[in-house]
């Protein structure tokens, strides 16, 4: 049982780290445009990352998919980007059920891009046979889940009270998260190392 907490640790600690906000910041690029009423939707699209996440590492413990870690790292800012920008330009629109379908597939390819830049830091915390590394894995994938479920919660909270107590409309929220995430992103993405070789 000790094994469980230390992989559920890792997995809590991956998402809830200061220096790995990447995360924090798709996951509020992901929530912004919902309120608590959309939580079957909202637990989708983060089950959608975690289950992206696990593909990713599960294909690199076999050694079917590996990346070089620069590519990754140029990629994940990228997602973010689209998430936000997304988010931008379908603010205030009312059919939300076809950028649910591409905001699916941009978390399930975040999920697999964020797993891949995990995957290298993952392989060496474990030894032994790619079978061995299944059950840890999977406890480190609730440890994800759980994290982001912590994320999102927060994320759904500040725009209730921001939304009731300053009067913000939805619309004006998303927009305003929305153009913060873009306005931290495009300087990552721009001195990102892919730039200088």
């Amino acid at each position: 049982m000790s094994d469980f907490w230390m992989y559920f640790n890792i997995g809590l600690k991956h998402v809830l780290n200061v220096y790995a906000y990447d995360h924090v910041l798709f996951l509020l690029a992901l929530t912004v445009p919902y309120e608590f009423k959309s939580w079957k939707r909202i637990l989708i699209l983060v089950s959608l990352f975690t289950l992206g996440h696990s593909l990713a590492l599960l294909l690199s413990v076999f050694n079917i998919v590996t990346v070089k870690p620069n590519i990754v790292e140029f990629l994940i800012p990228i997602t973010i980007l689209i998430t936000a920008l997304f988010n931008i330009v379908t603010s205030g629109k009312s059919n939300k059920k076809d950028g649910t379908t591409f905001i699916g597939i941009v978390t399930v390819c975040f999920g697999i891009i964020h797993g891949l830049g995990f995957s290298n830091y993952f392989n060496q915390i474990l030894s032994g046979k790619p079978s061995d590394k299944l059950l840890p894995l999977t406890e480190f994938a609730v440890g994800i889940e759980t994290a982001q479920i912590v994320v999102v919660l927060a994320s759904l909270l500040l725009a209730y009270m921001v939304q009731t107590l300053f009067k913000f409309s939805k619309r004006d929220w998303t927009l305003l998260i929305s153009a913060f995430i873009v306005g931290v992103v495009i300087p990552i993405i721009l001195q990102n190392e892919i730039w200088h070789k």
